[in-house]
């Protein structure tokens, strides 16, 4: 995306009027509403197919889990086209109005009859009820739609707020701007969330489902017209159009010029290509492999009289090879976040633990769905207080502007979160024993009958400790993702978490089917995960959550030790001319529209 003759006349003090703290309103009110709305949905989605559509337990779980999966898998490809066609402001927009309309067709399921008219089909109780054939594909295709539009929405807010404000470089200042926003940007999120848990979850229970989904449907509406009213003061960083294909080509490259050496360790710049117009710059000794792509052998040949490379797939530019070199390097990494993927899409087990539990405190019955909202409300606690308490002295200590490196408190997250599903089983265990007690084996509350005389209060440690880990380390990622990439794949960096997270959703779709399946199988005709809880085994699954966990914080402290320093594998975007610098490149970026 070029700009035309007039933007580029216009005076670099309107660019600079462009972007800053006064857009972040407008972005950040965008992502309340939209939070709002899609948790709002989500949270009481288990209570929707298990007591409307008659799912059991584990399929529910499951088709939620790749619901997850699905909405966690898109936004790698809307970062794509985000980075690489549409730019992000584009891609965003697109994104709300197909999310828009997929909450419609949800809403749509709850007017609509959902059960089949037969003698069997009691009113007000659905056990002998068929479902209609056409409401199941409805649901589907409303998820799909959903997932949609997150896939467009995820990957470029918090990139597309954080272009507003980053000057794109390593100092300190600017290092402590972008984590500030980071962090108040997750805490503002958090409340939202809070909100959605609570109010949105209270109205579906007391008004019905009808009601409960037509509020997000508005609230989705007005995101929309938030977010397009701040269009004219936003900085809209232009498409590039070759990272994504520039990854493919370097992969080619250095294939077909493998039988060629490389240039000695003392080669300068001039032994390899970087594009014209660019600060010339030699290749890292890292991923050694990939520097074949970018080496000039024959100047004259290899070259074009306007600059470019005649054969793209067989000489590519120094950025380019380093933009490969990043991606893969954070593979391993990337690759720890899968695990809290798991544990964070199974939420919707603490749900029907809570709906067996007495839920009363005082004269107020706490909705099942909302206890969530204590993991919401420690990681909107722990991000206040760790930016506006502890990172100073923590600085001070141990040499880093952000406190704590982004390794460290990613790896203090991987623990909690093994801790988390460890007190989480042993509260299951204590609950179904307190249930076996009470002669509740066969009584099963998520249908109606008597609950046990347990407090679902019980529940907060595991929520509260989830919650840290994640504060912990899903917002490390997101930090460590933006900080180590270039700028020109900044939604592709912000998507990977998405990514680990719908990669999690699959694994734990595949535990939760295995378990369900292989218990069921070895002689217990209930299995560790029957629709009545009392019967079955939840403890167990939990258990093997925390093992799992345990193991992949080992797995991350080798991947952390492999992959050297912080910050110091962050690119130059590409397009920096020889003598721009710090925000020259944010101006010469910018799309005055």
């Amino acid at each position: 995306m070029e700009m035309s003759a007039m933007e580029e006349a216009l005076p670099k003090a309107m660019e600079r009027r462009k972007g800053g703290l006064r857009t972040i309103p407008f972005i950040i009110l965008n992502e309340i509403f939209e939070k709002v709305a899609t948790f709002g949905l989500s949270a009481n989605m288990i209570l929707y197919l298990t007591e409307r559509y008659l799912m059991t337990n584990a399929f529910a779980t499951v088709v939620l889990y790749f619901w997850h999966a699905f909405s966690n898998f898109l936004p790698i490809l809307g970062a794509v086209l985000a980075d690489a066609r549409l730019g992000r402001f584009r891609v965003i927009t697109l994104g709300s109005c197909v999310s828009l309309f997929g909450m419609c067709l949800l809403w749509l399921t709850a007017i609509l009859p959902v059960y089949k008219n037969t003698p069997e089909c009691a009113p007000g109780r659905p056990v002998g009820c068929a479902v209609l054939p056409w409401q199941l594909p409805l649901l589907f295709t409303s998820f799909a739609f959903m997932s949609l539009g997150s896939g467009g929405i995820r990957p470029c807010t918090l990139a597309f707020g954080a272009d507003q404000l980053d000057k794109r470089d390593n100092s300190a200042n600017n290092v402590r701007t972008l984590q500030t926003f980071f962090n108040w940007y997750y805490t503002v999120l958090g409340l939202s969330i809070v909100f959605a848990s609570t109010v949105i979850v209270y109205i579906q229970q007391a008004r019905g489902w009808v009601v409960g989904f037509a509020v997000p449907v508005v609230l989705m509406v007005t995101a929309l017209t938030l977010f397009l009213l701040g269009s004219p003061f936003y900085i809209k960083a232009a498409a590039n159009s070759s990272v994504v294909i520039g990854f493919v080509q370097v992969l080619v490259a250095s294939y077909n010029n493998r039988h060629e050496p490389l240039p000695p360790e003392t080669a300068d710049s001039s032994s390899f290509y970087n594009k014209a117009g660019c600060k010339p710059r030699t290749p890292t000794n890292k991923l050694m492999y990939l520097n074949r792509a970018c080496v000039l052998r024959n100047p004259s040949k290899e070259i074009s009289p306007d600059g470019a490379a005649c054969d793209p797939w067989r000489l590519c530019t120094v950025q380019q090879v380093e933009d490969t070199k990043a991606v893969i390097r954070v593979l391993p990494i990337w690759s720890t976040g899968i695990m809290p993927g798991v544990v964070v899409g199974q939420q919707m087990f603490p749900t029907l633990q809570a709906k067996t539990m007495e839920r009363r405190v005082g004269k107020l019955e706490i909705p099942p769905a909302s206890f969530g909202v204590f993991a919401i409300l420690t990681l909107t606690v722990w991000v206040a207080v760790y930016d506006r308490v502890l990172v100073r002295p923590l600085s001070r200590l141990t040499g880093h502007a952000r406190g704590l490196s982004l390794r460290q408190r990613m790896g203090a997250g991987l623990v909690l979160f093994a801790v988390a599903m460890a007190v989480a089983a042993h509260t299951e265990s204590v609950r179904r024993a307190a249930a076996l007690a009470e002669g509740l084996r066969d009584s099963n509350p998520l249908t109606g009958e008597r609950p046990v005389r347990m407090s679902a209060m019980n529940l907060v440690p595991q929520h509260c400790l989830t919650g840290l880990a994640e504060g912990l380390n899903l917002i490390g990622q997101i930090e460590f993702y933006y900080s180590e990439f270039p700028k020109t794949m900044s939604s592709i960096g912000v998507s990977l978490l998405a990514l680990g997270l719908g990669f999690g959703a699959v694994l734990g779709s595949a535990i939760v089917g295995v378990i369900d399946a292989g218990t069921r199988s070895g002689g217990s005709h209930d299995g560790w995960l029957p629709s009545n809880l009392n019967r079955g085994h939840y403890d167990y699954y939990y258990l093997v959550l925390a093992v799992l966990c345990a193991a992949n914080v080992l797995y991350f402290a080798v991947c952390g030790w492999a992959y050297g320093d912080e910050g110091q594998n962050r690119v130059v975007a590409a397009d920096a001319a020889v003598d721009d610098v710090d925000d020259k490149e944010e101006e010469q970026k910018a799309v005055i529209i």
